[in-house]
């Protein structure tokens, strides 16, 4: 999200015509607003114009990047590792990026950035999803989002003290310097340190969680003995990203979710930086856009519990498409920028969901294979997005359009899949299979 004020909406003049005109080779810019950004240092404009979105869209690819390389090194070395180069990452870039003066290489820096961020999302939500209890994990799964909304809603404060894009690329960089307190307070997970046959470093953390919890340590033992058993009693052989499309019921669960994880991803980070380029002040209309980013993402909360996962996505795909044609047929203001907001917040509520629906609608063996394809599909969206929102060129309404396709056609989509809320997971790809086509889904047991 922090294009939105590195690269904002800046008019300019030429100094031999007065007019903002294309070739110029001598750009006057309104800096009333902003001291300095990438479009002012390195004349983004005219022929260069989309050189800022390439630069959100690289920083989205180092995100896809880092989710695949972190998520299969803390699988292989444990969580806490990858976690602490990860935080290193991104604290040294983002510091250094702030002191680069050439696009190439501040390009490149925040690539870096985006990866290491991949990997702190992927291992920090796996971490808490492997510490936290079942009958917690709808709720925990969407607090996970708040810090983000938060640090959002952070952005245009931030800007607004600092209007210079390499103060702005400073003032963002600081605050991650507390990330480093992982490499000596991170845990590693007791399921990894099991998974690794590695029984009694986790049966001494258990131990040590269950003491700060004020709970009996005496059976731990004993439970990890058994769980361990019954692992290597079924001995599932893992599936591959193949597997998920050899069977027909499986293919149309993979590709349904991936649209809508597509989609979500599309339409927030898009709408919200198009939120930025809308007429008005700039700093309150990403603060609003984030503040109802944050009251969505708290309130999805009690919906995870009284709603349906698969009602929940299909509504707020089509709230999102109302409101983003709405907003194609509106003139810039108030009402625009209610429109966009709830857009925004749409999409975001639609990413908490499926994190939680897409983990319960795939069998063990295939877990983490859908929820991988399924997010290097949102990181596609978000990567295709920056250009999305440079069609205002064409016309102002062209934008809005091309995004609430999207979230239209993944909400007619989704009517394919069952609904997953209260059903026991899945283990076998032949229960994935069997799974939703019967009228009448098995409850989960009450635990």
């Amino acid at each position: 999200m922090a294009i939105i004020f590195l690269a904002p909406k800046i008019s300019y003049i030429c100094a031999d015509t007065k007019l903002p005109t294309c070739p110029c080779s001598n750009p006057v810019y309104d800096r009333s607003i902003f001291k300095n950004t990438m479009i002012m240092e390195w004349n983004l404009i005219c022929d260069k114009k989309f050189h800022h979105s390439w630069t959100q869209t690289m920083f989205q690819f180092g995100t896809l990047v880092g989710s695949i390389i972190f998520g299969m090194a803390s699988d292989r070395f444990g969580r806490k590792k990858p976690l602490s180069v990860a935080v290193v990452i991104q604290v040294l870039c983002g510091y250094i990026a702030a002191f680069i003066n050439d696009f190439y290489l501040f390009t490149f820096f925040r690539f870096l950035i985006g990866t290491s961020v991949g990997g702190t999302m992927v291992i920090t939500f796996v971490i808490v999803m492997e510490f936290v209890g079942v009958q917690y994990r709808d709720v925990i799964s969407a607090l996970y989002q708040v810090p983000f909304a938060l640090g959002y809603l952070l952005l245009p404060g931030i800007a607004y003290f600092t209007r210079d894009y390499i103060h702005f690329q400073l003032a963002i960089a600081v605050p991650t310097t507390i990330l480093l307190c992982y490499i000596c307070l991170a845990p590693e997970t007791p399921r990894w340190l099991i998974a690794m046959k590695k029984t009694d470093k986790a049966i001494k953390l258990l131990e040590h969680v269950a003491k700060i919890n004020h709970r009996q340590t005496e059976r731990i033992r004993a439970d990890v003995d058994a769980y361990q058993a019954e692992v290597e009693k079924h001995n599932l052989k893992k599936g591959t990203l193949i597997d998920l499309f050899r069977t027909p019921n499986l293919r149309k669960n993979i590709l349904t979710m991936s649209l809508d994880w597509f989609s979500c991803s599309y339409c927030f980070y898009g709408v919200s930086q198009y939120v930025g380029q809308l007429s008005g002040d700039v700093f309150l209309n990403v603060a609003c856009s984030a503040f109802v980013a944050l009251l969505g993402t708290l309130a999805s909360i009690p919906m995870l519990k009284l709603f349906g996962r698969r009602t929940i996505v299909i509504i707020f795909n089509f709230v999102c498409a109302v409101c983003l044609f709405i907003l194609a047929m509106i003139p810039e203001g108030v009402g625009s920028l209610v429109c966009a907001s709830v857009g925004v917040v749409s999409g975001l509520i639609v990413f908490v969901v499926v994190y939680l629906y897409c983990t319960e609608l795939f069998p063990t063996v295939v877990r983490n294979a859908a929820l991988g394809f399924s997010s290097m599909m949102a990181r596609v969206g978000a990567m295709i997005a920056p250009f999305v929102v440079e069609l205002q060129d064409i016309a102002s309404w062209v934008p809005p359009i091309v995004f609430g396709v999207v979230p239209l056609v993944a909400g007619c989509v989704t009517f394919l899949l069952p609904e997953t809320k209260g059903c026991q997971l899945s283990t076998t790809l032949e229960e994935g299979e069997a799974f939703g086509k019967k009228i009448t889904q098995q409850p989960a047991p009450d635990i």
